[in-house]
């Protein structure tokens, strides 16, 4: 059974084929995000939340970016801030966890300064990639503390408001238009000591997924949007192939038939590929539980390698077929177009890369 109900799924795709380029997801669907708890998969119920096992967020992740990518990766990167809610201080957990349209943009690179004080923390830093910034309940990201250098660096996350945050409306790239992941700032804000954080530390909330460790936990998210935008791309192309089916049967009827059958070797291939990326999740996860919550190396090797094989695939699999598509898959306003931007987008993210 989906998580989205069919008629929603329809009016996600509906003003993803609607909106210009550079428009942001209509205001009714996100506040649906908030009523399905879309941005709160991690966090734990007494919270509010959802909290899934790791296996069923990440066929949200695919199903929501089967729909639309930036409406899957808005969902996949607020679900990601709930993982925050475990090493937060459990007062500070609640405050910005338990409303209703709790959701966290920001950053884990470090490229933030903090200077103790009293008190707390005097934070000046600039931040990119902040996917859903206009969104945010609050922002969080990692900061060196003043005075520590190097090898010897101290780096602790920061939660900030939002009128601590002056955001930069930079996001200019070419597919996932609509995430609005604008860099942000803050200049020499205060940021009391039980704002800010360890990501390593021990969690307070009992859920394995707390235990989980955050790059298999990324890159496992990451590549289940791949997925479903992958899924999403092969679905489009067969309703382009038929819509052209008679047009083509009278001048070129072989252009029908040969893209028919690339698209269903492809289509083949990446179930291959889906089923090895679950399979290799719920095997892995059983034995994470099982193991009280701790991961093998052997097993997190494992599952990079299968993410990092998923961007790879599916990049491949669309590459196959674009040639076929003729001029219509480079205009930027039809839906195949989008799709194949925002795979490509995507895939693009670090953690899926090979080296």
């Amino acid at each position: 059974m989906p998580y989205i109900p069919d008629n929603m799924a329809r009016r996600i795709q509906a003003d993803a084929n609607e909106r210009g380029q550079g428009d942001a997801i209509a205001p009714s669907i996100i506040a649906y995000m908030y009523e399905a708890k879309l941005f709160k998969l991690f966090v734990p119920r007494e919270l509010g939340g959802a909290m899934l096992p790791l296996p069923e967020a990440v066929k949200v992740f695919e199903e929501a970016s089967r729909i639309d990518g930036s409406f899957g990766w808005l969902a996949t990167i607020g679900s990601g801030g709930g993982f925050f809610s475990a090493t937060l201080p459990l007062e500070q957990s609640k405050l910005i966890f338990a409303p209703e349209k709790a959701l966290v943009a920001g950053s884990g690179h470090p490229n933030g300064v903090a200077k103790p004080t009293e008190g707390g923390y005097l934070v000046t830093g600039q931040w990119k990639y902040c996917s859903g910034a206009p969104y945010a309940s609050v922002f969080t990201a990692n900061c060196r503390i003043e005075g520590t250098l190097g090898a010897e660096a101290v780096i602790r996350s920061f939660a900030f408001l939002p009128e601590q945050v002056n955001i930069i409306r930079d996001w200019n790239a070419f597919g996932l238009k609509a995430t609005e992941s604008h860099s942000i700032e803050v200049c020499n804000v205060f940021v009391p000591a039980e704002r800010t954080f360890d990501i390593m530390s021990d969690p307070h909330y009992d859920d394995p997924i707390f235990k989980y460790p955050f790059m298999p936990f990324a890159q496992t998210s990451f590549a289940a949007v791949c997925l479903g935008i992958c899924g999403h791309f092969l679905e489009e192309v067969r309703a382009f192939a038929e819509s052209r089916r008679a047009d083509w049967s009278i001048g070129r009827p072989e252009r029908f038939a040969t893209l028919l059958r690339t698209v269903e070797d492809q289509a083949i291939a990446f179930e291959r590929t889906k089923e090895q990326f679950h399979g290799t999740m719920e095997r892995t996860w059983v034995a994470f539980v099982e193991n009280d919550g701790d991961m093998s190396e052997d097993h997190q090797r494992e599952v990079s390698d299968v993410c990092q094989g998923v961007a790879r695939s599916v990049l491949a699999y669309t590459h196959m077929l674009v040639p076929l598509l003729g001029m219509t898959v480079l205009m930027e306003d039809h839906p195949l177009n989008r799709i194949w931007r925002d795979l490509l987008t995507a895939s693009q993210h670090s953690v899926l890369a090979p080296v």
